[in-house]
């Protein structure tokens, strides 16, 4: 939980600036108890594929220290790239979102999760396995 990254926010007055991104971070942490819990882990259970290099993994994401079933949209985007988004649902992890400013700024209860995966081999076009 501590690599995590801010690359965008929404719906603000302005847009953030690398220092609001760090801040945000730092905030993010603290809330999801990252000293406590510095792990968080998605471990699949099954594949339904739906066609033209998509399809639906179910398993479970620990959060936390809580697991709770969650479903990964999968899509391939390139010869061994895939993309995978899914909403969390902070409140089912016992994540109370974060508020600020007497509630002026506040995250969604419903947080989406987008994931960019590269299998290619190393050397493979320069391309590396994450």
């Amino acid at each position: 939980m501590g690599s995590l990254i801010v690359r965008e926010g929404t719906g603000g007055l302005r847009p953030l600036t690398d220092r609001d991104r760090r801040e945000i971070a730092v905030t993010a942490r603290k809330v999801l108890g990252a000293g406590r819990h510095p792990d968080a882990r998605f471990v699949a259970g099954d594949f339904k594929p739906s066609g033209d290099g998509e399809g639906l993994i179910t398993g479970t994401l620990t959060l936390a220290g809580q697991a709770r079933p969650l479903s990964l949209q999968v899509r391939r985007t390139g010869p061994d790239r895939y993309h995978a988004s899914a909403q969390v649902i902070q409140s089912q992890h016992g994540i109370r979102p974060y508020t600020g400013f007497l509630g002026a700024l506040r995250v969604r209860d419903a947080v989406d999760v987008d994931i960019d995966v590269d299998l290619a081999e190393p050397g493979e076009g320069g391309a590396r396995r994450s």
